[in-house]
């Protein structure tokens, strides 16, 4: 998952008078969205995760895309997802949503963070002892927290610092390595290799009566998670009732392919009883480079999937943190909380952000094996995530019924209409996908159900009373001159407006 680091750090559209063409706009949406890690999960149903992607993309990432746009355009104030929430239902739940942002990117470092301990184990020499060591969980444990830490420590030294690591991390971690198991796997198949995979006609639909495929196939949704951050350029297009469905649509179909060949690559060379959610994209890599001769570029990508993640993580442990710390110098958060250092930087929110992901990052020496700890944190990450697009798809139908005439420079296709099925669509489709996280795949060894499911039920009903506790305890004087001047009000705060929404 790229996150979408424009929403998330509750900025506003910056007035800009360069207009971004429909094409320029797709391929940022690429760039938000398309993340390399998780394919091998997908790779586990062959032709079978076409089906799949297809399905995710018409019910959540269009309808996520489209919504978003809308309420960005109506409501460009600073404060994101926490303005948009709290205008249909109050304060309470817009902090909620914003909390949400923040939380699922915290407990999303420890399975990125493995990625790259994976993507530097592979630089050795010999791929059967760079996957054993890679399967070490105290290898893992241990660089996931030297690397996270390092990168806080980073990014505690200002925005610019952070800004350089990441400049080239995207190009260099996640577009080229793409590109090249694509080609990769298309010359494979051009040339009739092998294929480790069924390729008939009947494989195309998968069967949906088992819900154990369902259970690892609703991840995809985390997959897609982030295309409403180009929500905040929808007016930096020209005709944006015309030309950013335009832009969604060609970048969505840009995303499927990428996803869809770079999965189907991986299943053409790893059979399916192989594929490990950790490993397996490196030892795809590894399998193509051998088969053509060219092995010595295994650790030269394997590299440069490190790099890409870490410059990654970079950026994302100071932007959500930031969006948290705007909305809580707003009255939201504790004084504690709210501390700066002379570079700007909310520390003690990165501090308390950094403890979290080492205690999860801890589930490595606890659960059974690395891939079972990458599988439970990625499905609380999607469950905490779907939460806030819950809250997001219902505000925004609630907006169109409570304040239709509201100006909307942009409004989703159909109008009044079209955001009551769209919305309802995205709204439908990630309860779906929030209901199947809760069951343990039987594809991967998670030790007992039981406790899989009562970590998600716990995690996910600790992280969602936590912001409850913090909005019930606040005081007046939490709120600072900084955070009350660069948070506009809410429209039902003006005077003469309708009451708020919501009780306090």
């Amino acid at each position: 998952m790229a996150k979408e680091t424009a929403v998330r750090s509750g900025g506003s559209p910056v007035a800009s008078t360069i207009k971004l063409s429909v094409m320029t706009l797709a391929i940022m949406n690429v760039a938000a969205v398309v993340s390399l890690r998780g394919l091998p999960a997908e790779a586990e149903y062959g032709l079978g995760s076409i089906f799949y992607y297809l399905f995710a993309a018409v019910v959540f990432l269009i309808p996520v895309s489209l919504v978003a746009a809308e309420l960005a355009a109506g409501w460009p104030q600073k404060g994101g997802v926490y303005r948009w929430v709290g205008e249909a239902f109050g304060p309470r739940l817009g902090f909620l949503a914003i909390w949400l942002l923040w939380i699922e990117s915290t407990i999303w470092f420890p399975t990125v963070l493995t990625f790259a301990a994976v993507s530097l184990a592979f630089i050795g020499p010999d791929q059967k002892w760079d996957e054993a060591f890679a399967a070490q969980k105290m290898y893992v444990l241990a660089v996931c927290l030297i690397v996270y830490w390092g990168a806080t420590l980073v990014n505690m030294r200002g925005v610019e610092a952070g800004a350089k690591l990441s400049k080239y991390g995207a190009l260099i971690g996640t577009i080229i390595p793409g590109g090249i198991i694509i080609v990769f796997g298309v010359i494979w198949l051009i040339m009739g290799k092998p294929l480790q995979m069924p390729v008939s006609a009947g494989d195309l639909i998968p069967d949906l009566t088992n819900i154990n495929n369902l259970v690892l196939a609703s991840s995809i949704f985390l997959f897609y998670a982030g295309m409403e951050m180009s929500a905040v350029h929808v007016k930096d297009i020209d005709n944006p009732t015309v030309n950013y469905p335009k832009a969604i649509f060609l970048s969505s179909i840009i995303t499927v392919v990428l996803f869809v060949f770079g999965t189907l690559a991986i299943g053409f060379i790893i059979p399916q009883a192989q594929i490990n959610l950790t490993q397996s994209l490196l030892v795809a890599y590894d399998d193509f480079f051998n088969a053509f001769g060219l092995g010595f570029l295994g650790p030269v990508l394997a590299i440069a999937l490190a790099i890409g993640v870490l410059a990654g993580v970079s950026t994302w442990i100071g932007g959500p943190s930031r969006g948290l710390l705007a909305v809580g110098q707003s009255g939201y958060l504790p004084p504690f909380m709210q501390k700066t250092n002379k570079a700007g930087v909310q520390v003690n929110i990165l501090i308390i952000q950094g403890v979290i992901v080492s205690l999860l990052t801890l589930l490595f020496v606890v659960l059974p094996s690395v891939q079972a700890v990458y599988q439970i944190l990625s499905q609380l990450t999607i469950t905490l995530y779907l939460i806030m697009y819950l809250l997001m798809f219902a505000a925004a139908i609630w907006l169109r019924i409570r304040n239709p005439r509201h100006p909307r420079p942009y409004s989703v296709p159909g109008g009044a209409v079209g955001m009551y099925v769209i919305g309802a669509v995205g709204f439908l489709g990630a309860l779906l996908a929030f209901v199947l996280s809760f069951f343990p795949p039987s594809q991967i060894s998670v030790g007992s159900p039981a406790t899989f499911i009562g970590f998600l039920i716990a995690g996910n009903v600790l992280f969602v009373a936590i912001p409850f506790v913090i909005y019930a305890m606040r005081k007046p004087e939490w709120k600072t001159a900084t955070g009350d001047a660069a948070m506009e009000p809410f429209s039902w705060e003006q005077p003469g407006a309708a009451p708020k929404p919501g009780s306090r």
